[in-house]
């Protein structure tokens, strides 16, 4: 598979991981031959020592019932982060977040504009941070035994300097791919054969698959000219780095919504319940009676749409579990050695894939609770 298929074709793809846009000359979730910007020094999780259980015990004891029920989700969703974000940046300020001196305090600003997971993807965002991130992506998705010495040359740049890692990007990597393409040419490792049933396979890839960018990559396959290395390559590397970036890019957006959803669930929050709370001493209590059901409705309404947002975001992941699922069967049932090399990727992104389908499902219901709360507050402010 030729190396422009990553720069060139026009897909509309959107955001990839650390919130890089698609675009420019080459692969396009490393965008290297961007203007070079110096980055600071990367972020380093500090020693702060955790919270005590008994001060985190007085401090829900402190807050509402609907403020403690968002900062125990909020506290879930960086967990999340911290474990699973493409992002080794946001992963970095998540644990630091959740081992801040501070509590739920530091929880809670760490979704804030401009804090700590604002300022984490920015610095995602920078050249050194992105060409990292190429490196260590081809070498999770480029196998040993088909492509040798872009894994090794890979592996190599992530050991080595900044300066390494940029060069491996922008020639580095191309360099090693050729090697690897002339030897599998010259028969010094055992031919891949490609036939009307695995280009016929691709072709079905390229018009159906529920990953977007792997139906790039089948499409680039099979482009005017193609010729079978480049379906060999669909099969070695190609669908495994497509599949990389599609899981990427779900996890990069759905951190993004929710980091901007929990924020504004936190205003929403405080609001309904100081407005209620104000009922009680107001001079006017139809008037603040009326402004404490504003609140609870604002509050329902934005939970629902959450809800229905995750709800969506199940049924994605639960598409992409199932592709996986039947891409794991048919490459253990095949007896093409070209099937060999997506074997590992399916099973892998299926786990993954129902993992994401579990997580969508825990917080649609997390949000539906929410909603709830809100609907309740509504009745008691209506009177």
């Amino acid at each position: 598979m030729s190396r422009q298929w990553w720069g060139t074709r026009a897909l509309g793809i959107g955001v990839l991981a650390c919130g890089i846009a698609i675009g420019g000359v080459g692969p396009a979730w490393a965008d290297a031959h961007a203007a070079t910007v110096a980055a600071p020094s990367s972020v380093v999780v500090t020693g702060v020592s955790s919270v005590s259980e008994g001060r985190v015990e007085g401090e829900r004891q402190a807050l509402s019932p609907e403020l403690a029920a968002a900062v125990e989700e909020a506290r879930r969703q960086v967990t999340s982060m911290a474990k699973t974000h493409p992002a080794a940046e946001v992963r970095t300020s998540a644990w630091n977040a959740l081992r801040s001196s501070r509590g739920d305090e530091a929880l809670l600003e760490w979704f804030a504009p401009g804090a700590g997971f604002d300022y984490a993807k920015q610095r995602a965002r920078e050249t050194r941070a992105r060409n990292k991130a190429f490196c260590e992506r081809v070498a999770a998705t480029h196998t040993a035994g088909f492509s040798p010495e872009v894994r090794a040359a890979a592996t190599r740049a992530l050991k080595g300097s900044a300066a390494e890692q940029a060069a491996f990007v922008t020639t580095g990597y191309a360099q090693a791919q050729q090697l690897d393409r002339t030897a599998r040419e010259s028969g010094e490792r055992q031919r891949l054969e490609v036939t009307a049933k695995e280009r016929g396979f691709v072709r079905d890839r390229a018009d159906q698959d529920v990953g977007e960018q792997v139906r790039g990559a089948a499409r680039w396959a099979l482009r005017p000219g193609a010729a079978d290395t480049d379906v060999a390559e669909f099969f070695g590397y190609g669908w495994a780095t497509g599949a990389a970036l599609d899981l990427e890019a779900y996890r990069t957006q759905a951190a993004d919504t929710e980091a901007v959803r929990h924020y504004t669930l936190t205003r929403l929050v405080r609001e309904a319940t100081d407005a209620e709370a104000a009922v009680l001493d107001a001079a006017d209590a139809a008037k603040a009676r009326a402004e404490a059901e504003r609140a609870w409705e604002a509050l329902s309404e934005h939970s629902d749409a959450a809800r229905r947002a995750w709800l969506a975001e199940q049924a994605a992941a639960t598409a992409q579990a199932e592709n996986w699922r039947a891409v794991a069967a048919l490459s253990r049932e095949s007896a093409q050695e070209l099937w060999k090399s997506i074997s590992a990727t399916a099973e892998t992104n299926q786990k993954a894939w129902a993992g994401e389908q579990s997580r969508a499902q825990e917080v649609a219901a997390f949000w539906q609770a929410m909603h709830d709360r809100a609907q309740d507050g509504e009745s008691r402010t209506r009177g």
